[in-house]
């Protein structure tokens, strides 16, 4: 069963974000980050468990692939995936923890 795949208006702010930010020095590499970024969402569709359990929730339903050096995080219900954020590896979790609830 393919699930849709919906994304946040955060997490859409996030992949536009990534973007403006390559593309200071390349936009040929911003477009391509983002493609990778999409493709992998619609992978994601398929195959919802194939990511790795966000370690900082430990929530079986909220999960992650890495993509370059950035985590494509989301959360899969019954129907649907929810795409919460793109960050940074480097960047804190906690900066997008509010979009799940927690604290």
């Amino acid at each position: 069963m393919d699930y849709k795949v919906i994304w946040s208006p955060e997490a859409i702010e996030d992949v536009e974000s990534i973007a403006q930010y390559i593309s200071r020095d390349s936009r040929f590499y911003a477009k391509s980050t983002v493609s990778k970024i999409i493709d992998f969402s619609r992978s994601v569709a398929k195959f919802p468990r194939m990511g790795r359990v966000v370690p900082e929730l430990k929530d079986t339903k909220i999960r992650e692939r890495l993509v370059y050096s950035y985590r494509l995080v989301y959360k899969f219900e019954r129907t649907r995936i929810l795409s919460v954020a793109i960050i940074h590896d480097k960047r804190s979790f906690d900066s997008i923890s509010e979009r799940f609830g927690e604290k």
